[in-house]
């Protein structure tokens, strides 16, 4: 049976914090790991669609949590977000 591999490589301010909010969501076959300001994640599996099906919802699953861990970092005009404070105190 063929084995297929995706290798999914992206910066980040925050690479560790993006990591560890991705690889709960791995499935079998999954690895995520932060280096440096990196993240990279292989996929592994033997059906094309499948993989494609993991490499689409990994995407999403980064888009978010790229976003959720630069909000605290994130102003607003010259006043940051109030919420943002009372997580920082």
């Amino acid at each position: 049976m063929m084995q297929i591999h995706a290798l999914i490589t992206t910066v980040h301010t925050d690479a560790g914090s993006v990591a560890s909010s991705l690889a709960p969501d791995n499935l079998k076959g999954m690895i995520t790991i932060a280096e440096g300001d990196q993240v990279t994640t292989v996929i592994n599996g033997t059906q094309i669609r499948s993989v494609i099906a993991s490499v689409d919802d990994y995407l999403m699953n980064l888009a978010i949590a790229d976003e959720t861990t630069t909000l605290p970092r994130k102003k607003t005009g010259n006043k940051r977000n109030e919420g943002m404070k009372k997580l920082e105190s």
